[in-house]
């Protein structure tokens, strides 16, 4: 009966009352099943029965003035490029550096190191130690972190450019100057004092102690003058006494020459207190040992081992 509210609400209404009037007057059932049976047929006829106009037009104006929620769209998808790695390190200047320790800041910065000689020698590069840079050169291609090391040996200069000679110091002329003269030009020179030497521009002179040839004077010298003078030559200065000037050029330079020695004991004339006696000399002025005392070298004298020789 409820289902009469579909067609007429108030019949619907009508036919529930009647029923629940019979339910609970004539119907033997138990009260708890009279409830029951009310409220079921209470709900089912609400269920059925439209609901008033005056109601839904109101629900409809309702949803007509409430703005439409827009749908949810997923976020739009954008392109993230990776980040990008950061630039190499650039590669400081070495120039200076020894070539060990150039070495390793180049390598640790992920370059190849490549090395050679600066100057126009090629001379073989090792013991990195004993190096110096003097030049650095880049790779064409960056992306090869590559480099070039032009070096000199520790001490020496570098050359103006890359494989230019080198710009050692050039012998001056020394001739006839005071042993103390020339030793300090030579040593403006850069030439290590331990490889500078005097020696006698005769062969049977004999310097003296060091400190008494400051001023004899150099008659030639090694290397000679206008010769380039790299790191660690040894320069030699022949010596003679102001007394006896210097050899002449038919006579021999650089020791060959000999200065006069009338007995021929070894002791040139100028130094020889007995210059007619062959057995006696500055250094004998006794004899020599096992000789004849005041002979003459005419005489012939005693046998004596400095006879000929220079070492006496």
């Amino acid at each position: 009966m409820p289902l009469l509210g579909l067609v007429a609400p108030g019949l619907g209404v009508a036919a529930l009352v009647g029923a629940l009037v019979a339910v609970w007057r004539r119907n033997p059932w138990p009260r708890a099943g009279k409830i029951a049976a009310t409220v079921a047929a209470t709900a089912l006829l609400g269920a059925v029965m439209p609901e008033p106009e005056d109601r839904a037009a109101k629900r409809e104006s309702a949803a007509d003035a409430k703005p439409a929620r827009p749908a949810a769209s997923a976020p739009p998808l954008t392109w993230s490029p990776s980040r990008p790695s950061p630039p190499p390190r650039p590669l400081p200047d070495l120039r200076g550096e020894r070539l060990d320790v150039a070495y390793g800041k180049a390598r640790r910065l992920g370059c190849s190191v490549a090395y050679h000689d600066a100057s126009d020698e090629g001379k073989d590069v090792s013991a990195r130690s004993l190096w110096t840079v003097c030049f650095q050169r880049l790779g064409r291609d960056p992306a090869e972190r590559a480099v070039d090391l032009a070096v000199v040996r520790t001490g020496d200069p570098c050359p103006p450019s890359d494989g230019a000679p080198m710009p050692w110091p050039v012998m001056p002329e020394l001739v006839w100057k005071t042993w103390a003269t020339a030793r300090a030009e030579v040593l403006a020179l850069g030439v290590d004092e331990d490889r500078l030497r005097a020696d006698e521009a005769y062969l049977n002179d004999r310097l003296p102690d060091e400190g008494g040839y400051d001023q004899w004077r150099v008659c030639s010298h090694d290397p000679a003058e206008g010769a380039r003078v790299p790191g660690g030559t040894w320069v030699t200065l022949y010596l003679s006494s102001p007394d006896n000037g210097c050899p002449e050029a038919d006579r021999g330079t650089g020791g060959d020459a000999s200065l006069p020695d009338r007995d021929r004991d070894g002791d040139p004339d100028y130094r020889d207190p007995y210059p007619g006696d062959r057995n006696r000399t500055s250094q004998w002025p006794n004899g020599f040992p096992g000789g004849s005392s005041g002979g003459s070298s005419r005489d012939g004298g005693g046998w004596s081992p400095c006879r000929h020789t220079r070492w006496c």
